[in-house]
Formats: structure tokens, sequence, C-alpha cells
């Protein structure tokens, strides 16, 4: 889901004696009833490329880790001869390093996830001190009730404009708390259960999950869903304006287009 002109008003606050001064993230007028409007603060912009780097990287080296024995299973022990699901062979290029290597994939697989998980705190804890989270993330009671207008709203690829746009719509706001909140934690619990060491530190971890097995495959799961939210994202972005929507993420402003009647 595309993040269409909302914008953050955390930065909106300034000193008693300073309300004549415009605030350097107030709304700026544009030709034509547009409105250039601050949206993404640096710190939410950083993580989010930081992010889009480490994920690059885990994705590839994961799938060469995979390929090493291309088949997942349910429980503690591998059943070679009825697995849950199979793969083909993916291409070199498709992988990192570009070749079949177990112990290099590892390597890096395990240096971007912790790359991934510090910089996922970073962003969790700005987002919840500022206030972020709970003023654009939390679904209220009229935000679930309009769910099927959400919907047909987005099956039309229609995009909120003017006033509406300064907010997350209820799927978008489901949606980034699905990955907040389920597939990161997932993904992060069967990863370590994975390992090792934290077997021996947390055996309870690699149970409650039902064997090793089973944690694999939930880790190939919930990394699946946070691939197919990458997707969905990124296919919104082109639909609803490439180029707002980039210049937002990389200055943090985003052009808001004005409201029209249905019927011009």
């Amino acid at each position: 889901m595309t993040d269409h002109g909302v914008a953050d008003t955390a930065d909106d606050e300034r000193p008693k004696g300073e309300a004549a001064r415009p605030h350097r993230h107030a709304d700026r007028p544009l030709a034509g009833g547009r409105i250039d409007t601050w949206r993404h603060p640096v710190t939410v912009r950083l993580t989010h490329w930081l992010n889009v780097f480490a994920m690059t990287i885990l994705v590839m080296s994961g799938i060469n880790i995979l390929m090493a024995h291309p088949h997942l299973y349910w429980g503690i022990r591998s059943t070679f001869a009825d697995p849950w699901m199979s793969f083909p062979m993916a291409p070199d290029w498709l992988m990192v390093p570009m070749r079949r290597d177990l112990g290099a994939a590892r390597g890096w697989h395990f240096l971007f996830a912790w790359i991934f998980v510090l910089n996922g705190l970073v962003y969790l804890a700005f987002i919840t001190i500022s206030g972020r989270l709970q003023r654009m993330m939390e679904p209220t009671r009229a935000d679930l009730a309009d769910i099927p207008h959400s919907i047909v709203e987005h099956a039309r690829l229609k995009f909120p404009k003017g006033e509406e746009a300064r907010r997350y719509n209820v799927l978008q706001k489901l949606t980034y708390l699905l990955v907040l909140l389920v597939l990161l934690p997932m993904m992060l619990a069967t990863g370590l259960a994975m390992s090792p060491m934290m077997n021996a530190a947390l055996p309870e971890l690699l149970w409650i999950l039902g064997g090793r097995q089973s944690a694999r495959t939930l880790h190939f799961l919930s990394a699946s869903g946070l691939v197919g939210f990458v997707v969905v994202h990124v296919v919104l972005v082109f639909v609803a304006g490439f180029t707002n929507n980039m210049r937002s993420m990389i200055t943090g402003w985003f052009v808001i287009e004005p409201e029209k009647d249905d019927a011009e």
C-alpha cells in the first residue's frame, strides 16, 4: 500500500511568539489548487531505504539457502519422501552470492538480518515515541466500518485527493499493522528458532513453533508474506504516481491533488 499524501503533523508545534513566522514544514500552495505537504521525516526516509537494501539481500541470500534443500516440511524432521512444498532451482542471478554457496549465503543472511532488525527497531521506536504509530496507523471504528468502501476504491484504483489524502485509509492502516505486529515478529522468531545458539538458550521457542521443520516453513511463509506486501506496495507506487511518491520518500514532500466533482 502506498502512503498517498499522508502528512506527518508532529513537526507543526512551534514556540510561543513565532506564530507569525511560517513553519518550515507548513503546507506550500502550488498552482492549480495543489498543495505541497510535508509527509515523511528524515528518520522514516532513512530507515525505509535501509530496509529496502537489507531486505533485498535477505531475500536473495535466503533463496540461496533454500536451494541447498528446496523442500519444506512440517514437524521436527524432514520427511524426504513427502515434502509439503518443493521448489525448482533458482537462477544464479537471483541469489547472493551469485552461485550455490550455502556457507557464504548464511553469512550474508545473518549479517543483514541483524541490520534489518536493528533498523526496524529504530523505526518502531521513532513512530512510537513521536506518536506517529497511534496518530496514523491506529484504525478507528469509523475506519473499520469503511472497509468495504475502501476495498471498492482500491479495486477501482481510485486514490484519495484533497484533505482525505492526508491520512491513511483503513486498508493501509491494517496492512501496516499486519506487517509490523505479525509478519516481522514471526520472521524474527522463526529465524531465531533455527539457530543452534538460540536452541540452547531458549529451547522452548522451537517447541512452541512445532519443531525445526515447522519453524523453517513458517519462516518461509512470513518472508513470502512480506515480499508480497512489497510487490503490492511497489505496484501501487507506480499506479498512484511514481514521481510524486518517490519524491516524498526522498525529500519528505508530497503533492496533494485537489478534489474534483464527479461531474467534471
